[in-house]
């Protein structure tokens, strides 16, 4: 099989035309990877993927010259999806509430918590080992240039002994590119938004940061064997934690 590439996107940035084999094998290893890696975590091996998706790992990595490419694209991919689905809830419902809570149902359910890039579910820990992403209000949140962590309620740089979560048995350790680092901060953005209004409609508890959105996303999406199990689990923990969430009359 050729080299050649297609999409726009993935190795080397090159776009030429992929043959329509080459094309086929292309969406059979992006498949296999977000379900490999929805599963297992970022750092499942990319054997596995290449099992899943029925091809010789050989075919993987000339599609995808490193493990670390192929992340990226997943990642990639599961930030914009999960960016689109916080714009929908924004634009087609009127209640603050009502759009917040759409947006965490929609995204559990779509299982893209599993599949966010490591870098933005991480946690920073503080000297005195309490959780960053405690108390505080969020004010808008900022993106810096690289990596990212929840401080004072809003997500910010991170650093490198930072406890990644939502991420299975192990992460990619690659650091957020310029284009990963744009998805991130739009999906920030978005999600931020959400977070205010419902804020001060009152509906939302006043402590609960960007931060604790996501992690409420990328937690709320077991892995279980059986489909029907996973999604009546999945809206089970969901309902659990809105309630959580949300704010009680004094």
């Amino acid at each position: 099989m050729g080299a050649a590439t297609g999409g726009g996107r993935g190795d080397g940035g090159r776009t030429a035309p992929l043959r329509v084999d080459a094309q086929r094998n292309l969406e059979h290893v992006l498949r296999a990877a977000r379900e490999v890696f929805g599963e297992l975590g970022y750092g499942a091996p990319m054997e596995d993927v290449a099992r899943r998706a029925r091809v010789g790992v050989g075919t993987v990595y000339r599609r995808f010259p490193s493990k670390d490419v192929l992340v990226r694209r997943i990642a990639e991919e599961e930030t914009a999806r999960l960016t689109d689905q916080a714009r929908a809830a924004l634009g087609q419902e009127d209640e603050p509430w009502s759009a917040l809570s759409r947006f965490l149902r929609t995204s559990v359910a779509s299982g893209a918590g599993r599949l966010l890039p490591p870098q933005v579910l991480r946690v920073g820990v503080s000297e005195d080992g309490e959780d960053a992403a405690g108390g505080g209000v969020a004010g808008e949140p900022r993106v810096p240039q690289q990596r990212m962590q929840p401080a004072s309620g809003e997500l910010r740089l991170v650093s490198e002994d930072a406890v990644p979560l939502g991420s299975g048995t192990g992460s990619a350790g690659a650091s957020l590119g310029p284009e990963e680092d744009h998805g991130a901060a739009a999906l920030l953005e978005v999600v931020g938004r959400l977070v205010e209004r419902a804020r001060a409609a009152g509906e939302l508890r006043p402590d609960v940061s960007v931060s604790d959105v996501l992690l409420v996303i990328a937690t709320a999406a077991p892995s279980l064997p059986d489909a029907a199990q996973q999604a009546a689990a999945s809206a089970r923990l969901l309902d659990i934690l809105l309630e959580g969430l949300r704010s009680r009359p004094a």
